[in-house]
């Protein structure tokens, strides 16, 4: 089963939008494998941000990564990385679909509300960013069958 890191960012927890948010993800029959509410410091942000060091955008965004608590998880499922980022919809909420996450309640790019990894090898590199695999727990659902082949 592929899986995927999914962030929810400072705007998303200072807004009070984590239970909203974290039930599409559940609603779409994905399946949550960890969890954890966790104050990023400067090396994680600076990690997790480096591909886009030398970029005028990335000490904002490392400051704001680092303004307050996020939510980190992973979540799993057959071709999870792409129904999660059709589910957040596009990076700038001014483009993203009426009725995906950031088209519900972003509206600025960079208090955009969620990160979600672009690829599976983002996804596996973010993963172990976040969680050591003890933390991720793989367990059967009832109702998966129901979900697809």
């Amino acid at each position: 089963m592929e899986r995927t890191f999914i962030m929810l960012k400072p705007d998303a927890v200072q807004r009070g939008l984590v239970g909203e948010i974290i039930a599409r993800f559940e609603k779409k029959g994905l399946k949550l494998a960890g969890l954890k509410l966790i104050k990023v410091d400067r090396t994680m942000a600076e990690a997790h941000y480096a591909e886009h060091k030398g970029k005028g955008f990335f000490e904002p965004t490392v400051e704001y990564i680092m303004s307050s608590p996020v939510v980190a998880m992973v979540w799993q499922g057959k071709n999870v990385v792409a129904l999660a980022r059709e589910l957040m919809g596009a990076t700038n909420p001014a483009s993203a679909n009426p009725g995906s996450i950031r088209g519900s309640y972003a509206m600025d790019i960079s208090r955009n509300v969620i990160h979600g990894s672009d690829s599976v090898a983002s996804a596996e590199r973010e993963i172990a960013l976040y969680f050591k695999p003890e933390e991720l727990i793989d367990y059967p659902k009832v109702g998966d069958e129901w979900l697809s082949e």
